[in-house]
């Protein structure tokens, strides 16, 4: 009778798999033995278990973060230099009578000893400044990505992290992704034989202007907002969703698009950062327009021979992807001696169905399994553990779209030693000199104390 109740079980359980697989366009064997291995659910929250949540950051990315963070706890408060932005997230998570507070400076609500975990969704000069000042006020912390403007940046971030024993997320969610996770399981496990080259394919950026300077908004601390960057007259393009094509805020789509997709080609490459970086530039910037290239292509060299090649892309023609508006794909293709897989959001494919299709062995490489990435970082908030994408992922992944900033901008090839975290050879005193940036007073590290 017991074996006749397993076998009814079983038989469910790969039903349930088979379905789950065909849904997913997932091969049955990944898909069977994440279920198999998926830790036991967890009770349900209670009242006194949500966490109180305060959003720093009330755009429509840290909108949309903080309504994913919800199902773990209640936004109390919400912070924002646009006054409009921040009355707008106040609206949205009003819940049950109860309004969030607003604050227009970070620090400020960070006095509040009743926020537990902060979500921050500033524009990317912002990020550390706001990380760090959360962790030493004793907040854990869900941060956008790139974790940093540059590469100093994100030394201290490791840093803070470490010693405070904070639990950090960096917002790289293709990490809890299962079809990334597959496509890394298989190249580390030599499914392609040798890997040879990756190719990630980026979304050009916009490449316009010259822009007009106009009035401040009155709902708008631009000083504020301008932080750490040089002081400049308000330029519409330059604030809010355009920002990141500017040099002083961000790196076009490389920090952008290239946070996620280059962080899972160094995820299935398995080192911590290249040997060498060389930069090309496509397009030129326009004059009084945006400063951050649009279009690019930049080879990593890695110290197991492996060629990455980040490049945008107007070619319709590339497997799959997620399209924009101006028909433009992105995603990785992994090249080996035995074949290629191609991924992206929402698609996996390969040279051969077999490559996919055969289960791996037993005892071969397995890759940290997330399948939530705000449940994840949650969880790691309770168990105090390190999440699947923690500061010194971030950081790792960062740096490699702040290396190929540096070898564009400086125009030449350059070579980088990943364990100092240093350039060396040709060109290195120049490139060091721009790991890290001036910053502009009062917003320097002495701002948050």
């Amino acid at each position: 009778m017991t074996t006749t109740r397993f076998e009814i079980s079983r038989r469910s359980f790969l039903q349930h798999c088979a379905a789950t697989a065909a849904a997913a366009g997932l091969p049955a064997w990944f898909v069977e033995r994440d279920l198999s291995a998926a830790e036991p659910s967890r009770r349900p929250l209670g009242p006194n278990d949500r966490a109180a949540i305060a959003l720093v950051g009330c755009g429509g990315m840290g909108r949309g973060d903080a309504g994913n963070a919800q199902r773990f706890g209640d936004i109390v408060a919400v912070c924002d230099v646009d006054a409009n932005h921040a009355a707008a997230a106040a609206k949205q998570f009003t819940k049950g009578g109860k309004t969030p507070a607003q604050f227009g400076d970070f620090r400020k609500l960070l006095e509040r000893d009743d926020v537990q975990v902060i979500i921050q969704a500033c524009p990317d000069h912002w990020h550390t400044l706001v990380n760090l000042a959360a962790i030493k006020a004793g907040k854990d912390v869900y941060g956008e990505k790139p974790l940093t403007l540059t590469i100093d940046e994100g030394r201290r971030m490791v840093k803070t992290v470490r010693e405070a024993k904070a639990v950090f997320q960096t917002g790289t969610q293709q990490r809890s992704d299962n079809r990334f996770r597959l496509a890394c399981e298989l190249v580390r496990n030599g499914r392609l034989g040798k890997l040879q080259q990756v190719t990630v394919f980026l979304p050009a950026g916009l490449r316009g202007g010259p822009f007009a300077s106009s009035p401040v908004p009155a709902e708008l601390n631009w000083d504020f907002w301008l932080g750490q960057a040089p002081k400049v007259d308000y330029v519409k393009e330059r604030c809010h969703t355009t920002f990141r094509y500017w040099f002083d805020y961000s790196g076009g789509t490389m920090t952008d698009w290239g946070a996620h997709h280059n962080d899972i080609a160094r995820w299935a490459i398995g080192l911590e950062g290249p040997s060498g970086i060389e930069g090309k530039v496509l397009a030129e910037p326009v004059p009084g327009g945006y400063t951050a290239f649009s279009e690019y292509e930049v080879t990593f060299t890695w110290a197991n021979g492996v060629r990455h090649v980040a490049k945008t892309t107007k070619d319709d023609n590339i497997f799959g992807g997620i399209v924009n508006q101006n028909g433009q794909r992105n995603g990785i293709k992994f090249e080996g001696t035995d074949g290629w897989i191609w991924v992206t959001r929402g698609d996996i494919e390969a040279s051969k169905d077999e490559l996919l299709t055969t289960p791996l062995p037993d005892g071969g490489i397995r890759l940290e399994h997330s399948a939530d990435h705000m449940g994840n970082f949650f969880a790691c908030v309770r168990s105090r553990q390190d999440p699947i994408a923690r500061v010194e992922v971030g950081h790792r992944s960062a740096s490699l779209c702040h290396l190929a900033a540096i070898s564009l901008r400086l125009r030449r090839k350059l070579q980088w030693d990943a364990d100092q975290e240093a350039f060396v050879g040709d060109g290195a005193t120049e490139a060091n000199a721009m790991v890290a940036r001036d910053m502009r007073p009062p917003y320097d590290y002495s701002f948050i104390g």
